[in-house]
């Protein structure tokens, strides 16, 4: 029999990943903060369970992906949290994207309690959630990601782990600061072509048929064409990601201008036109702001 997978965290990106579990017919039990927000995954067959300790109390391996490290803390360390009701030899997998410094935390605590844990970040927005398609970075004992990769590959396509705890959130970081690389240089490649008065959506197709070719411009370009805004990755939630990476790059006397812009930009849509709520192609909106 599959085992029973615990889910934490039922928004964009989870419950997707859900939904990918059901299909691969895994028992899923899951709770969120907001009830709403599961219930469409509630309704094709997974279970609810009315806090993080009641979910880990039905599973053997327990998958979450939240906000922000604050939230990871709470599931985990909080009243009714993960720790307070697991039992020696659960896996436990957060897929937030969240600090290496709490990875290694949250390892050490389950290692302490007989546990398993990884930290296995993902890639690949709200499409990669629907189609399976995630990449999943891991960090974690050999063994244990091991054990847990019919799972993960139930939810992604490129799976691979980096080494000893916290290295899946640094892999991330890594990836991170390429995203804001091509989520830049798109926004302003449109810019530039709309002031030249080029056909746009010729453009994109054009360039995206040559070495300027990416993941960014493919997926978000023509959202941006079609003023869709909509969350396939929350604004809010990159410019954490880029605080993250800019905060790991110090610690190992890295200056990287390039990111610290990005994460600038970021700062002013999230904060200034307190778009946090929109997609990360909303960083148009610093140059068109006439955009829905």
């Amino acid at each position: 029999m599959q085992p029973t997978i615990g889910f934490i965290g039922t928004g964009v990106m989870g419950s997707s990943m859900v939904k990918n579990l059901l299909k691969a017919d895994y028992p899923v039990v899951v709770y969120n903060r907001t009830k709403q927000k599961a219930d469409a995954v509630v309704a094709l067959g997974a279970t609810w369970a009315d806090s993080p300790a009641a979910v880990v109390a039905q599973s053997q391996i327990v998958l979450s992906i939240v906000g922000y490290p604050q939230d990871v803390e709470a599931i985990y360390y909080g009243e009714d949290g993960i720790f307070s009701a697991a039992q020696p030899g659960q896996i436990l997998v957060d897929m937030t994207t969240s600090t290496p410094t709490l990875a290694q935390r949250i390892a050490k605590t389950a290692a302490d309690k007989g546990l398993q844990a990884l930290d296995a970040p993902v890639s690949g927005g709200d499409i990669g959630a629907q189609n399976g398609t995630l990449t999943i970075m891991v960090g974690g004992d050999q063994a244990t990601y091991e054990s847990a990769l019919p799972v993960f590959e139930a939810m992604g396509k490129t799976v691979h782990r980096f080494g000893a705890a916290g290295t899946g959130q640094h892999t991330k970081m890594a990836n991170q600061i390429m995203i804001a690389g091509t989520m830049t240089g798109m926004t302003e490649m449109l810019v530039y072509a709309k002031a030249a008065g080029l056909e746009l959506e010729a453009v994109l197709n054009t360039v995206n048929g040559g070495s300027a070719q990416n993941w960014s411009l493919a997926n978000y370009g023509p959202r941006i064409l079609a003023q869709d805004y909509t969350p396939g990755f929350f604004a809010k939630h990159f410019l954490k990601d880029l605080k993250i990476a800019l905060t790991e790059s110090e610690k190992m006397g890295l200056h990287l201008p390039a990111t610290l812009q990005a994460k600038k930009l970021y700062a002013q849509l999230v904060n200034d036109k307190q778009l946090g709520n929109d997609g990360t192609q909303a960083l148009i909106k610093l140059w068109w702001p006439s955009a829905k």
